[in-house]
């Protein structure tokens, strides 16, 4: 059992950190006030061939894991760009997968190079705002009409769908009442979203406002044959190759807003001095945040075990979810601690740590919230009576 990482995984954590440190606290605070999409940064991972890190060398990708990419997105995230920084690329580490793994030659040619190079965006689009967390209940439906099918329907929170060209797309291809299976029936697209038959509202929310979310609606989209992913109706089981990794990589990025935070508070109760002497030198503020540490680092090893065994092939259900969920926790009682240290210094954006708050509360409703990985444990790993 070795917990060491790689001399080439050190390498890669430290040259990441080297280039997000390029662009600092101030720089992410000005693009999330402004709501502006962060292009330079963007354009540097790009250039530094970062965005492709899990796809096939055969694409102009890195062909390395998903670990290697969840050290990537740690560190963007433990920078201080947090959620802002991370969610300009992880849907195109996370989102292509299915691509990957089920896409035909042609569309890996067509697709994969250029979303390895930055030159092509790509959303994912599964929630619905009358399904949640239930996709087997999404009613965006993909009609066949002769070779094409025509896609009618909405969908919601799609992170990054106004910066993109292309959409991974789950979509119902035979109604849910026809299906021998609630999980048939349902087939994935990789679709056009510049496209007059596709319109988008942008999501007004608390925080990561410098790469918006979106309502997106379809109004008789029509697409060809070759944009489905692999056999009709088997999206819902290509789609679950998305998934895990996706709980890996935020949990990932979880740490990392975690990091950032517990740093901004060290940093700052060592300096302010009160009373004569540094505030950390009280164990009402040393021990939570030695605490939030403790934390981290314990969900660090499930996160990383789980990285492990995707990459591995092994099954990581249980490990991806319940890394999801200690990271999460962790990382927001991080940012939570962040702001009681600073006092009332922390609910101004002085210190940004009120950001790094606003961004770490996502990770605990995204991509699954808390409490459906509790669902997901109680009934595939204890073995208890489904509840809902």
């Amino acid at each position: 059992m070795h917990f060491a990482l790689t001399e080439d995984q050190e390498h890669l954590r430290a040259a990441v950190r080297e280039l997000a440190a390029k662009f600092g606290d101030d720089y992410w605070a000005e693009r999330d006030e402004k709501h502006e999409f962060p292009w330079d940064f963007y354009n540097a991972f790009a250039d530094g061939g970062w965005l492709g890190i899990a796809i096939p060398e055969q694409y102009g990708g890195g062909g390395l894991g998903i670990l290697e990419a969840s050290l990537l997105l740690e560190e963007v995230a433990a920078s201080g760009a947090g959620m802002n920084g991370c969610s300009t690329m992880h849907l195109t580490i996370f989102g292509l997968n299915t691509i990957v793994k089920h896409g035909s030659q042609e569309l890996c040619q067509e697709i994969l190079p250029r979303a390895a190079d930055g030159s092509l965006h790509v959303c994912f689009g599964v929630t619905e705002p009358d399904a949640g967390t239930d996709t087997t209940r999404i009613t965006t439906f993909a009609k066949r009409d002769g070779s094409d099918y025509v896609i009618n329907g909405r969908k919601v929170w799609i992170t990054k769908a106004g910066d993109s060209q292309k959409m991974v797309l789950i979509a119902r291809t035979t109604p849910r009442v026809d299906a021998a299976r609630p999980t048939d029936g349902m087939s994935l697209f990789l679709i056009d979203i510049e496209s007059d038959q596709v319109h988008l509202n942008a999501i007004p929310k608390m925080g990561r406002n410098a790469v918006q979310s979106y309502e997106v609606f379809f109004d008789d989209h029509r697409v060809p044959e070759s944009a489905r992913i692999g056999e009709e109706g088997k999206g819902f089981k290509y789609l679950l190759d998305g998934l895990n990794p996706e709980r890996i990589l935020l949990a990932h990025e979880a740490l990392g807003i975690g990091r950032a935070a517990l740093r901004r508070a060290v940093t700052y109760a060592k300096e302010r001095i009160v009373f004569d002497r540094p505030i950390g030198q009280n164990q009402g503020i040393a021990f939570p945040l030695a605490e939030a540490a403790t934390r981290l680092d314990a969900a660090e090893l499930m996160a990383r075990n789980a990285a492990w065994r995707y990459d591995q092939g092994l099954s990581c259900g249980r490990e991806a979810n319940m890394a999801k969920y200690l990271c999460a926790d962790a990382g927001f009682k991080a940012a939570d601690q962040a702001i009681q240290t600073h006092g009332g210094m922390g609910y101004s954006k002085e210190f940004h740590v009120e950001r790094y708050f606003r961004e770490s509360r996502i990770l605990r409703l995204a991509p699954v919230s808390q409490e459906m990985v509790l669902n997901y444990v109680s009934q595939h790993v204890l073995g208890l009576p489904k509840s809902y």
